[in-house]
């Protein structure tokens, strides 16, 4: 079979930010460890790559959405060291785990008996102290179903944790207050913004998730998190046009005279949406303005500060995830899990 050729999309991902990222984070989680949030392909970037430069930096706990992310971490970390969020909703996602050992979070009392009935085992236990989405209510935490449970670890998630809002406090109160009705191992509340809200959100292990991947979300965090990934593409095409041309759909951008412009096959098919318009890609510390609109997988940038490049020249889309959602108004999450899979 004939291999194919490399790609003119690559995204390059910082291990070594990466790794001090995860050290940061563990260093603000005070006397708790921190975890790893790892669901959705490590927020797109790519568990294969993420997981075990995690792993080695001193990450133990590793956190999924879904039963169908479990082989790819299972490939890098032992099973009893991985938690699916979501919890088991069948028998067959009972039998998994306990065939594999990964850890399911129980999140409601039918989860429970589910469990239980499936056998039981370790487990984690989520409960809801306010976000309403998954997890047991308070008042169910003495429900016989619950209380037969050998619960490993026992959470909640802030749903406030980015702001300074009252309903931290009140969570945080509802979570302690829970705590001697479930017999458990560990406590855990604090996500990435929640580790930077100070011990008291602590506990025995934290979760961070967007910060791992150079999230921003809290002012304490700012001069801690390094950026992680750096989107690059290769110019396809150059060419000049002339004053009074137009460039893209709807003809958004009229060249005032004659330039040198290059296209990158690079659009909202890979997660770089039209909000992106009036942004510009960088060639080392030279700016290269978007011009006209993203189609689904072209963008056009003017190349007058960098006239040099040519087909097959690399340039970068700055990526600090701060920045870059005040440029797009999209979120840090999305500006993440966006990224499409024609990366290589």
């Amino acid at each position: 079979m004939t291999d194919l050729p490399p790609p003119t999309l690559r995204l390059r991902i910082d291990s070594g930010a990466l790794a001090s990222n995860w050290r940061a984070l563990h260093t603000l989680s005070g006397k708790a460890r921190a975890g790893a949030a790892v669901k959705a392909d490590c927020y797109g970037l790519g568990g294969d790559r993420c997981v075990p430069v995690l792993r080695d930096a001193g990450c133990r706990d590793f956190f999924v959405a879904h039963w169908s992310e479990v082989p790819a971490v299972l490939a890098h970390v032992p099973a009893d060291r991985i938690a699916v969020l979501h919890g088991p909703l069948t028998a067959d996602e009972v039998g998994y785990a306990r065939a594999t050992g990964v850890r399911p979070v129980i999140d409601s009392l039918r989860q429970a008996k589910l469990w239980n009935e499936g056998g039981g085992g370790p487990c984690h236990l989520m409960i809801d102290t306010g976000i309403n989405r998954l997890g047991i209510a308070p008042a169910e935490a003495s429900d016989p179903a619950i209380q037969a449970l050998d619960v490993d670890v026992v959470m909640s998630h802030l749903a406030c944790a980015d702001e300074d809002s009252a309903m931290n406090a009140r969570q945080l109160n509802a979570f302690r207050a829970c705590l001697p009705i479930v017999s458990h191992e560990e406590a855990s509340l604090a996500n990435s913004a929640g580790i930077a809200l100070g011990s008291d959100y602590g506990f025995d292990l934290t979760r961070p998730g967007l910060s791992l991947y150079g999230g921003i979300q809290r002012a304490e965090l700012e001069d801690k998190i390094g950026q992680v990934v750096h989107p690059q593409a290769a110019l396809i095409q150059t060419r000049e046009i002339d004053a009074g041309e137009t460039v893209g759909y709807n003809a958004t951008f009229t060249a005032r005279q004659r330039m040198r412009v290059g296209v990158v096959s690079l659009g909202y098919a890979d997660g770089i949406l039209r909000s992106w318009g009036g942004a510009h890609f960088i060639a080392g510390d030279r700016r290269l303005p978007i011009l006209g609109k993203v189609s689904m997988d072209m963008i056009v940038l003017d190349l007058s500060e960098a006239p040099e490049l040519t087909e097959g020249d690399w340039v970068e889309l700055p990526y600090h995830l701060p920045d870059a959602a005040q440029q797009t108004a999209v979120s840090q999450y999305e500006l993440l899990t966006l990224l499409g899979n024609r990366f290589g």
